[in-house]
């Protein structure tokens, strides 16, 4: 067999590393010759011998002969390979080769995750070109899983934590808002942390060096709430003996945060619907426009459709505010997330009393979290684990310290309820072993490889469960 390796028996260098896997000795010999120039090539002509490299070398590419001969069951070895390939390096692109009258298993081997096949007897210009495509690719990956990582690092997320679809989906809705300066809704009900994506809006955008300034429209009287938004100068009214910059105009360069904006009155609406078309304000009591360069955020609990059918707001501002509508789901809707946010708000609210020790929950603590419905979502969830971390006697949070109680078990078919059991085992092991693969399959009693298939059959990123 003739390969090309560093000293050290690891391939190096900038070219990619290609295996090719092939048992006639001849086709091998020639895809050598002709592909060593532009890659770092080992070649194998058995299993056990390809799997070998495989595992040392961890090439970009592998070209697979899906002809070598069975194994003892009787299964075809290059199905085999292909799969245990795989396996071990999801990312590989395995070119798979076969004769012309086994097209058949090339659509089995690409429906397997193959990223491409070539019949027999092989087109070399044809190769060069579509191993060009699977590297690229390749390396596309990587940049992208880099960039996750990065993401994850650097919290470019803030504090918002989330492994469900949905919340998933909001982060990719968040990359896609943030660099605009486009006016954002966003939704949801209350406890959901509506004002923690604003932030984040804001920190992922170019003003992230520019001030975030929120105010909550409910919280404040509405006499003093016009002053709050957009100032006054001195003398403007009783009690104004200095001139004030107001919200607005203290976001300059920055984002602006209107919670609860379905608690405007009429006539703010009308100075808010007037600030949005031409980004200049008055301050109360003058009569210079102050231009502002100004990203309007808004969120609300209320259903502004029905606000509008009862003539509460303005329908022309709710469609300058609703450019974009981002939606916060309900924790209720995302029990998958329940687990993971009370580990990680554990982990942070138990630093604030020192010398206790606290390791974690119960099994039943653990049940009572994802039996409830949350009806205060995430600040309800903050408020019970605080409250645990204070009046926990042991080193196991109960169901007693967070006030929960089993709820009733829910109705399902005998098929969702295996799935749902069988996920909140895999996220309760991740829990307690901090996203630890290793140990979370040993609690579990699965070997790592099928813990792996169970994290990708239910989404679950173990990263999201490390401290």
């Amino acid at each position: 067999m003739m390969s090309i390796e560093a000293a050290d028996g690891v391939v190096l260098g900038q070219r990619p590393r290609l295996l090719v896997i092939e048992d006639h000795d001849g086709i091998r010999s020639q895809l050598l010759w002709a592909l060593t120039g532009d890659y770092e090539v080992e070649a194998a002509g058995n299993a056990a011998e390809a799997l070998e490299h495989f595992e040392r070398m961890r090439p970009e590419v592998v070209t697979l002969d899906l002809g070598l001969p069975p194994d003892p069951s009787g299964a075809t070895e290059g199905m085999r390979l292909l799969g245990e390939m795989l396996r071990r390096e999801s990312r590989t692109k395995v070119l798979v080769v076969t004769g012309n009258t086994d097209q058949e298993n090339a659509l089995s081997a690409i429906r397997t995750g193959a990223f491409d096949y070539f019949l027999k007897p092989i087109e070399l210009d044809e190769l060069r070109v579509v191993l060009r495509r699977a590297v690229q690719i390749h390396r596309l990956e990587q940049e992208n899983e880099a960039r996750e990582r990065n993401r994850e690092a650097d919290g470019q997320f803030g504090e918002l934590l989330g492994v469900s679809p949905q919340m998933h989906e909001l982060f990719t809705l968040i990359d896609r808002v943030a660099p605009s300066t486009t006016t954002v809704l966003i939704t949801g009900e209350s406890g959901t942390g509506k004002e923690l994506i604003a932030r984040t809006i804001h920190q992922r955008s170019p003003r992230r060096d520019g001030p975030f300034i929120p105010i909550n429209c409910g919280a404040i009287p509405e006499t003093l709430l016009e002053a709050e938004l957009f100032g006054h100068e001195k003398g403007a009214f009783t009690g104004a003996h200095v001139r004030r910059q107001g919200r607005l105009e203290l976001a300059q360069g920055g984002t602006c945060f209107l919670d609860e904006i379905s608690e405007l009155s009429l006539s703010l609406q009308v100075k808010l619907l007037r600030f949005l078309q031409d980004h200049q304000i008055e301050r109360i009591g003058g009569r210079e426009r102050i231009s502002l360069d100004v990203r309007v955020l808004a969120a609300t609990n209320a259903d502004l459709s029905r606000a509008m059918a009862q003539a509460k707001f303005r329908e022309d501002l709710y469609f300058r505010v609703s450019v974009i509508v981002l939606h916060v789901p309900p924790l209720r809707e995302r029990p998958e997330d329940i687990l993971l946010l009370a580990s990680t708000l554990f982990r942070r609210l138990k630093e604030e009393i020192p010398g206790r020790t606290l390791t974690g929950f119960t099994p039943e603590a653990l049940q009572a979290l994802t039996g409830h419905p949350w009806p205060g979502n995430v600040r309800e969830l903050e408020n019970r684990i605080r409250r645990a971390v204070v009046l926990s006697a042991g080193p196991l949070v109960t169901p007693e310290d967070l006030d929960l109680s089993p709820s009733p078990p829910e109705l399902l078919t005998l098929k969702d309820a295996r799935e749902r059991v069988e996920r909140q085992v895999v996220v309760e092991a991740l829990v307690r072993a901090e996203g630890n693969i290793t140990h979370a399959a040993q609690e579990i009693g699965v070997s790592r490889p099928t813990f792996h298939d169970l994290l990708s059959r239910h989404g679950l990123d173990p990263r999201q469960f490390r401290a």
